[in-house]
């Protein structure tokens, strides 16, 4: 029997390649489940302690730091004008309440002030009969 083209294989030929076919994919299963050491470790250097090159290290903690700060400090400019921003917000608002209400005092106090004096002149303005004679009608 042909396939799609192909010719009548032999039925050992096609059971072979089922084995084949079989063998191959139990063992990608069996490599994708356990790692392979491709590289023999000496247990003599893992316990001895690595050396670190102070200057290097100095080094890579520069640039470590400028790589992060380069990053973030768009977003640091950011937080900090939404701080200021509210902080400065708040603190007008209570300022302008504050001068608000200090005003409104010093309104009242000149108006009272001024209505004094408006009425200290009008009684001075009138003669001792006049303020005398209003007094007595009263």
């Amino acid at each position: 029997m042909a396939t799609e083209g192909k010719p009548d294989l032999n039925p050992l030929v096609q059971r072979v390649d089922a084995l084949l076919k079989r063998h191959h994919e139990a063992r990608r299963g069996v490599e994708d489940d356990l790692p392979v050491l491709t590289e023999i470790i000496d247990p003599d250097s893992l316990r001895r302690a690595p050396t670190v090159n102070r200057a290097v290290l100095e080094a890579i903690a520069v640039e470590l730091e400028r790589a992060v700060l380069e990053r973030l400090g768009p977003e640091i400019d950011r937080v900090i004008e939404q701080r200021l921003a509210r902080t400065l917000s708040e603190l007008t608002e209570q300022l302008i309440k504050n001068m608000r209400q200090e005003l409104t005092v010093s309104v009242r106090q000149m108006v009272r002030e001024a209505v004094a004096a408006s009425v200290a002149r009008a009684l001075d303005t009138k003669g001792p009969e006049e303020r005398n004679g209003s007094a007595r009608k009263s």
